[in-house]
């Protein structure tokens, strides 16, 4: 069970929004801090807390899962363009040794192409794609380059939340809080928190 401290907060540069938040609650165990931000609508905190605690490679897996759990998103509207989903697969093929940074990188930049070519919200879909290959080629690089493809993961997470929201528009609310659970909860399983 991870522990979460004031200490802990302050050596990670939390903001004071937050730091004042946490100071508010009373169970201090991640298993019970991210739900309690769920809960208050702070998604932005939660995505920041587990960012900074999975490792650069649960980074990426959560980039990689938080991106094709909307990819069928972006496909419904864009169904001949698969550069989303095979920024996906290169996220995955890096982490597992079959493709180089550069490649990742270049699957990155396609999805990102895809993104930018639709303003609609499948963009979002694909823009979580573009953060899960863009997550695995920054792993590649100097350990600076780690907190890079940390953020792209939590990015990841955020532009599925914001698919899911735009998709589905007459349950709006709900499919956003939904997918922020989903997303937050598959972090906190690669941490050994949940099963």
């Amino acid at each position: 069970m991870i522990k979460i401290t004031l200490k802990q907060l302050n050596s990670l540069k939390a903001c004071q929004a937050g730091i004042n938040w946490f100071r508010l609650q009373k169970r201090r165990t991640l298993k019970t801090i991210i739900p309690a931000l769920l809960k208050d609508g702070h998604f932005d905190y939660a995505r920041w807390l587990l960012k900074n605690l999975l490792t650069k490679e649960q980074n990426i897996m959560w980039a990689i899962e938080s991106s094709e759990s909307v990819l069928d998103i972006f496909e419904q509207k864009c169904p001949e363009d698969s550069r989303p989903r095979k920024a996906v697969q290169a996220a995955r093929d890096f982490l597992s040794g079959k493709i180089n940074k550069n490649a990742a990188a270049y699957a990155a930049n396609a999805a990102y192409a895809a993104y930018a070519a639709d303003a609609a919200y499948a963009a979002d879909a694909a823009y979580a794609a573009y953060a899960a290959a863009y997550a695995a080629a920054n792993a590649a690089y100097a350990a600076d380059a780690a907190a890079y493809a940390a953020d792209a993961a939590a990015y990841a997470a955020y532009a599925a939340a914001n698919a899911a929201y735009a998709a589905d528009a007459a349950y709006a609310a709900d499919a956003r809080k939904q997918k922020e659970t989903e997303v937050c909860n598959f972090a906190l399983k690669l941490l050994g928190e949940i099963k």
